[in-house]
């Protein structure tokens, strides 16, 4: 007989994925590891057999439930279902499936809604950061209809910025784990940053390409992914993650000068596919470099003036705009991004 769990499919930011209320999934880790594993279809690179779209970006899990925490309304655990592998590991956040947090607390009851617009403060288990989002309500009911628009996604949708608070080594425990602006590995200069997510900036025409290819060029680049590889698993012990090899941190963001009109121009590994797009958390990680004097990608962005700066990080697809707070010593203080979500399902999902 199938297990079974309620479940609401929803669009966040870039993604998708299955979003639980955590009592309605298994106490047991293994246990619902392996369910999650079924409802994804996972191991199976097509994933024929569940509900994952055969792309890392369409195999994830958000876990939410009621806070304890002063201040907080509720936590937020992200999982990744590997899709060729029977992996699901919680090493990393996910901005994006963030983007769709709010709204489904204030669906499942978890929060109230307010007339207008609901405040929903998020503890995000996986890095112990926490971040506001602000959710469309009129008529104290949840709505995905709007005017906002990202990249990477077609249509619009109602706007949901996110602010994120205290992200600075989130996961690797310090802003340069390394200690170092730069870093030298296989006689490449990378910085490996964590603003909220674990981040090997170096420059793409170091690794041989221009970094304008499209996704599926640099898909094919065995030999890139290879020496990509080879670095991330040199420096996952350096940033406190230690061997790396079965995790899916750090992200890889190779960096270029801009040319859409944006600040710099990104293709980043995840970490053994190309991105489509660039996540959120590894967009604010990767601007974060950018203010960053003597790092590979500061000396290719294009920066704008003031205190308050907005990045627009190119990427495949288009653009994700990163507004940086800096304080009179151009450190970053807080970063904010819009993002968008909708509900594509609410129901009981099964597994085998």
């Amino acid at each position: 007989m199938s297990s079974s769990s309620r479940c609401m499919w929803m669009r966040g930011g870039t993604s998708k994925g299955g979003y639980f209320l955590a009592s309605d999934l298994p106490a047991d880790i293994p246990a619902r590891d392996a369910f999650l594993l079924g409802v994804m279809g996972s191991p199976d690179p097509r994933q024929i057999d569940g509900m994952g779209g055969a792309d890392p970006l369409t195999s994830k899990v958000a876990v939410v439930k009621r806070s304890e925490r002063a201040g907080v309304d509720v936590d937020y655990l992200f999982l990744q279902v590997f899709v060729d592998r029977a992996i699901v590991t919680d090493a990393q956040n996910c901005g994006n499936l963030l983007a769709g947090i709010g709204p489904f607390a204030i669906e499942r009851g978890l929060v109230s809604a307010a007339e207008g617009e609901t405040t929903v403060s998020i503890y995000m288990e996986n890095t112990g950061q926490t971040a506001v989002a602000k959710v469309a309500t009129p008529g104290g009911v949840v709505t995905y209809t709007g005017d906002a628009r990202i990249d990477g996604v077609p249509g619009t949708a109602a706007a949901i910025p996110v602010t994120f608070k205290d992200t600075a080594g989130s996961s690797c425990g310090a802003l340069l784990p390394t200690g170092n602006v730069v870093d030298i590995i296989d006689g490449v200069e990378v910085t490996c940053i964590d603003n909220g997510m674990p981040v090997i900036v170096l420059r793409a025409k170091d690794m041989g390409i221009t970094g304008t290819e499209t996704r599926e060029d640099l898909d094919a680049n065995e030999a890139l992914k290879v020496k990509l590889e080879s670095i991330r698993l040199q420096v996952g012990p350096l940033m406190n993650l230690g061997d790396v090899t079965e995790k899916s941190v750090p992200k890889m963001s190779l960096v270029s000068a801009p040319t859409q009109g944006g600040a710099i121009s990104t293709r980043t590994f995840i970490p053994h596919r190309c991105h489509a797009s660039i996540g959120v958390l590894g967009a604010v990680s990767v601007a974060t470099a950018c203010l960053l004097p003597g790092s590979p990608a500061h000396g290719l962005a294009a920066l704008p003036e003031g205190k308050r700066k907005t990045l627009d990080v190119e990427h495949p697809i288009g653009a994700m705009g990163v507004v940086m707070e800096t304080d009179d010593q151009g450190a970053v203080t807080d970063a904010a991004i819009l993002r968008t979500a909708r509900k594509l399902f609410d129901g009981v999902v099964f597994a085998p």
